[in-house]
Order: structure tokens, then sequence, then C-alpha cells
């Protein structure tokens, strides 16, 4: 059953989703069953209990995974099952978020529509709902700062770096984003920078209105404020918002 996929585990799983992406279907199948119970202890994780694969959070796993292997780009930075992990955790949060039947029941409780809850069951229940919701959302984030310092590691950049070496100055800041942003929109320097792990500092200095000392002297901020922006990171590219130029 497995024969196709062994042979292709040969070389890696990120060329093996790069020729499902080219139409090779009887792959993609193979490669869903393959990573099936990675899939059920991945949404087990969000859910915090076993998940049969009966369970709808079982096929909502399924349907994550699929979308990982259609949506990957290695250009992006890591690895095909960090980039899955992240995408089956959000999608399950979000049907948590919908489909919870404590949201449910608390809607009608705001409505007026049941009477058999007091006034402490509702608080009770709100703040439950409200800490449930702050800890999946810590635990995404503290996902999404892993798979961002693994990302990282490649280019040998640690947070250390970052915090010793960003620019002092909001000017000098903003310039580094600015550099990094060109970079972004090119995709073809940011296939050369996921590929040397390198900066194309040569070809940003004929692109950006800064010098080629300012480009080196900031490059490992100006990689690192890439990579979120090129890379599927919620929360951090939350974070960064503020401070990005129009």
């Amino acid at each position: 059953m497995f024969g196709t996929l062994l042979k292709k585990r040969e070389r890696t799983l990120e060329q093996t989703v790069a020729e499902i992406q080219q139409g090779n279907e009887a792959l993609r199948n193979e490669l869903i069953q393959q990573y099936k119970p990675f899939i059920a202890k991945t949404a087990s994780s969000v859910c915090k209990r076993f998940i049969r694969e009966e369970d709808d959070e079982a096929s909502i796993g399924l349907i994550a995974f699929n979308e990982a292997i259609e949506k990957y780009a290695p250009h992006k930075g890591g690895s095909f099952l960090s980039f899955a992990e992240l995408l089956i955790k959000r999608r399950l949060i979000d049907y948590i978020r919908k489909e919870a039947r404590i949201r449910d029941a608390l809607w009608h409780v705001e409505n007026g529509e049941d009477h058999e809850y007091t006034a402490q069951t509702y608080l009770d229940a709100r703040l439950s709902v409200d800490e449930f919701y702050k800890q999946i959302e810590q635990e995404q984030r503290r996902e999404e700062i892993i798979h961002y310092q693994q990302v990282l590691k490649q280019f040998g950049i640690h947070f250390h770096d970052l915090v010793e070496q960003s620019p002092k100055h909001k000017d000098a800041r903003l310039n580094a984003i600015r550099v990094a942003q060109l970079l972004v929109e090119k995709e073809e320097l940011l296939g050369l920078l996921f590929q040397k792990k390198q900066l194309p500092i040569k070809q940003l200095e004929t692109m950006a209105s800064v010098s080629r000392k300012t480009i080196e002297r900031n490059r490992k901020y100006i990689i690192a404020v890439a990579v979120i922006l090129a890379g599927d990171y919620l929360y951090l590219k939350d974070y960064i918002k503020g401070v990005l130029p129009s």
C-alpha cells in the first residue's frame, strides 16, 4: 500500500509534498494515511482528550493536513510537518470557537431563553470559556514562536541576537522593515534568502533607499522580520503590525 510513498521517502517529505502539488493524487492519499497518527496526536493536544477517527475533530485535522499539502511553500522556511501542525491547530481552534456547545448555551442565556441558569452559573461558564480561549491562544503563540525559532536557527540567528542587534532608533527600525518588505515582495529574492540562508544584500542595495552599510549592520533584524512577513504567523504578524510602514 505504501510502496510509492516509501520510495518517495528516500528523498524528503518536502519533495514528496512538491510532487503531490504537481498532481500525484495517489501519493497524496498515501501520505494522508501515513500521517493519520500525527494528525490525531496534534488534534488531541488541542482538544485535551483522545481523538478517535470518527470524531469531528479528526475530520477537521485531516482537512487541515490536506490544506497544508496544498499551501506548503518551502521558500517560506520551516519543515512541512511544523507547518502542518500549525495549520491543524489553527483550524481546530477556529472550529472550537465556532461550534463549542458552551458558546451555544451562553447565547441562550444572554438572550433570556434559558431560565435554568443562575447568575452564578452564567458567570462561572463565562469565565471558563474566556480562560479556555486564553489558554489555546497562548498555546498557539507558543507554537508559532517555537516554529519561528527553528526557522531563524537555519540562518544562525537566535532571539538574544535580535535583542542585542535590533535597531535602537525608530527611523532605523522602519528603514530595516522597509527593506524586509521589499525582500518579501520579490519572490526571486525571497527564494535566494531561504535557499542560500543569506541576505541578498547586493540586490537589495539597488532597490532600497538605504546604504549597503546600513543593510549589513541590520542584517539579522531584516532577516527576522522577513521570515515573519513571509511565513504563516498570525500572532507574530499582529505583534509587529503596529510598526509596519504603510
